[in-house]
Parts: structure tokens; C-alpha cells; sequence
């Protein structure tokens, strides 16, 4: 009886997931009729074929999504993919595109990124202010000031990775645009304006706007103290279905110094 009950066990749980392979609700894999078909993600040529796709949005957005995640992709032919992928007419294409810049671009990225931060969608913007948390060009500053700016970005996500991207840049003009971002009525955009600050200056005044006002107004060494600037990392615990044997895991990764970051920034100098 208890060989049979676990038998049961083992084939309801079996069940369940192919179940979930008909339905397919993690976009795995349509077709697949056993556990490991359900686990298998699509092959490297796959994904390509997938980006590739010009009658099928969807399919692109995959493949992009797919190629972004594999250490491979920072090959030029792939990075050149992904430059023509964030032009695209559909937006979740787009945004796929732009993620897999901010993993493997360069600096001289950076424009195609900027111009993304103007995005009719919401969601491309979010992407390119995270991108360019990790990619270090100057010439961006202004556009992710703008992009801070509840004035012009209505939407708060965009605001919050637009305000962790300027931590990088110690300037008298990115400080002034950080304490005025204080009175933004977003605490995520609130606590992201205070990681920046904390990492330009080394000063600690929370969220009192008229602290690091005055603390500003008083000082001539804005950036003596400061330390290196890290970008954000992506941590995030297991969903169910990545407990199962052969389910690929998270893609969380440590803290890293963005791309084309000088040897003297770096160190916190």
C-alpha cells in the first residue's frame, strides 16, 4: 500500500506538470509530453531561429529574451542582433533588445540606449535606464536626468532605475537633480535617489531633503568620500516549478562595475 501510494504521488506530480506543459503557462516548450521536454529550454541556433522570425513578434521577443541570458551573446554578430532587435515595431521586442544591451553593450551603445529612454512604451524605458546602470558614458547623463524628472516620466519604475543609474557620475549638477528628486512622491524613487547620493558623497541624511540641502550648500568637496558605484543586481528566490529536477534556476548574478567605468572611478577616486 505504500509502494502504491508513492507510485500515485509520483504519477500526479508527473500529471501536473505535463499538465503544464499542455498549457504551457511558462511559455516552455509547446508540445512537450514528458517532464524533461517540459525542463528543456530552446537550443542556442533555436533561440537565433526564434529572433529571427519577421512574420512572428512573440517569437522574436523569445529568442531575443533567450539570447540576452547566454555569456556567448557578447559577440558581435549577437550584439549586432540585438542593436536591430531595439528597433523594432513591437515593444516587448524592443525592451528584450534593450535588456540584452545593458548585458553586453559598450559605451558606444549608449546613444541607441538614450534614444530608448524616449520610448512610446513604458516598459522599453524602464529597460534602458537599467541598461545604462551598467554601461558608463557621460553623454548620457542629461537624458537619464530627464528620465528622473517626474515632470516629464510619468511612470515611477523608470524614475526609480534612472535615479540608480546617476550614482556613477560625480557631478555638482547630478547632486542638485538627486536632492530635488527627494520630494518625488514615489518612496521606490525616494530610496533609489538616496542610494545615489549615498554612493556619490559617503553622506547619510536619509530621505530629510533639507539635510543634504544644507549639507550641499556647505560644502566645496562634494565627492571626497565617495565610493565605488556597483549597479544593481538581479536576485530573486525560486518560483515552484524550479524546484523540479532539470528546471533551469534563476539568472541572479553579484554586483558588477559597469562597462567603460575609468580605473579611478572605480576605486571610488
Amino acid at each position: 500500500m505504500v509502494i502504491r501510494t508513492s507510485l500515485l504521488g509520483a504519477l500526479g506530480a508527473s500529471a501536473i506538470a505535463l499538465a503544464a506543459c499542455n498549457s504551457n503557462p511558462l511559455g516552455l516548450r509547446p508540445g512537450a509530453t514528458s517532464v524533461l521536454d517540459f525542463a528543456r529550454e530552446p537550443s542556442p541556433s533555436e533561440a537565433v531561429d526564434m529572433a529571427l522570425d519577421k512574420y512572428n513578434a512573440d517569437r522574436r521577443y523569445k529568442g531575443t529574451l533567450l539570447l540576452a541570458k547566454q555569456r556567448f551573446a557578447s559577440e558581435q554578430v549577437y550584439v549586432d542582433l540585438f542593436v536591430q532587435r531595439a528597433t523594432d515595431t513591437d515593444p516587448g521586442v524592443r525592451a528584450a533588445a534593450t535588456r540584452a544591451l545593458g548585458l553586453h553593450g559598450r559605451p558606444e551603445h549608449a546613444p541607441l540606449l538614450v534614444e530608448r529612454l524616449t520610448d512610446a512604451d513604458p516598459a522599453v524605458r524602464e529597460e534602458a535606464a537599467r541598461a545604462l546602470q551598467r554601461i558608463h558614458e557621460p553623454s548620457a547623463i542629461d537624458a537619464l536626468l530627464l528620465a528622473m524628472d517626474r515632470t516629464r516620466e510619468p511612470e515611477a519604475a523608470v524614475r526609480v532605475e534612472a535615479a540608480r543609474a546617476l550614482g556613477q557620475y560625480p557631478q555638482p549638477r547630478v547632486l542638485e537633480k538627486l536632492i530635488a528628486a527627494l520630494a518625488d512622491d514615489s518612496l521606490s524613487v525616494n530610496f533609489a535617489t538616496v542610494f545615489s547620493l549615498r554612493t556619490l558623497t559617503g553622506q547619510d541624511f536619509g530621505f530629510d531633503r533639507a539635510g543634504w540641502q544644507g549639507w550641499y550648500n556647505a560644502t566645496t568637496d562634494y565627492f571626497a568620500a565617495r565610493s565605488a558605484y556597483l549597479y544593481p543586481s538581479f536576485q530573486r528566490d525560486k518560483r515552484w516549478y524550479e524546484y523540479i529536477p532539470m528546471v533551469p534556476q534563476p539568472s541572479n548574478e553579484p554586483s558588477g562595475l559597469p562597462v567603460g567605468v575609468s580605473p579611478d572611478m572605480s576605486q571610488g577616486r
